[in-house]
């Protein structure tokens, strides 16, 4: 899988990324904090919770979480550039996600401030 985390999300409603501006795709920016690293922002995505690390690089993760019941695969893709975290969640199969890719998100975001990865 290549890596998409610059890319805005297509026209299905299962992708949320703060480099979409659309507002049923958008996310407000993740300011890093300058105690900010990979692994303290990969230990933070992990925690959410029924995920692995498939890809991991000095500025990039591709994480990837695994519904419980029909075991679809959603992708986290988060890439730290110019003191910004490029977050960018898109399920992989189906239209609809039903809000699961922005609550994701939203539990990153608190998982990232909680461990001083990103500003408030």
């Amino acid at each position: 899988m290549q890596d998409r985390s610059l890319n805005p999300c297509g026209d299905k409603p299962n992708c949320v990324s703060t480099q979409d501006d659309r507002e049923k795709h958008s996310l407000a920016p993740f300011s890093l904090t300058n105690e900010s690293s990979i692994d303290g922002i990969e230990q933070a995505a992990l925690s959410l919770g029924r995920a692995k690390t498939a890809v991991k690089e000095s500025d990039y993760l591709r994480i990837e979480y695994t519904s419980r019941i029909f075991r679809f695969v959603d992708d986290l893709e988060l890439r730290i550039q110019d003191g910004k975290l490029i977050v960018r969640s898109e399920s992989r199969t189906g239209h609809s996600d039903f809000g699961v890719n922005r609550e994701r998100a939203d539990k990153l975001r608190k998982a990232l401030l909680e461990a001083n990865q990103i500003n408030p």
